[in-house]
């Protein structure tokens, strides 16, 4: 079957793609789903869906997520990649807060 890439950098969706057999790379839990029921991986693929090629990382710019290289994107389906994106960035958050100084008190 013939997979259909999305306008832009077709090499690298297809070098992200190949090694992921066109299926959504979610592994349980980075959503929030374990999916448990489906051997622990997202059953969602380009066949039934489109597929993007994002980082690893979620919480990067845009900027810095263009420079990513190959090795370091994976496939993800809309649903998987949204849900991991704001628990990425959601955990980016409160390590932040935890992370700041305490403000000075007046007395």
């Amino acid at each position: 079957m013939a997979h259909r890439p999305p306008l832009g950098v077709s090499s690298v969706w297809q070098a992200v793609m190949e090694p992921a057999d066109y299926q959504c790379q979610c592994t349980g839990g980075l959503c929030g789903s374990t999916h448990s029921k489906t051997g622990l991986r997202c059953l969602n693929t380009a066949t039934h869906g489109r597929l993007i090629v994002a980082p690893t990382d979620l919480t990067l710019s845009a900027v810095a997520a263009a420079a990513v290289p190959t090795e370091q994107l994976r496939a993800w389906c809309s649903g998987c990649h949204a849900k991991a994106q704001k628990r990425q960035l959601d955990n980016q958050r409160e390590q932040q807060r935890q992370a700041a100084d305490e403000p000075l008190s007046l007395f």
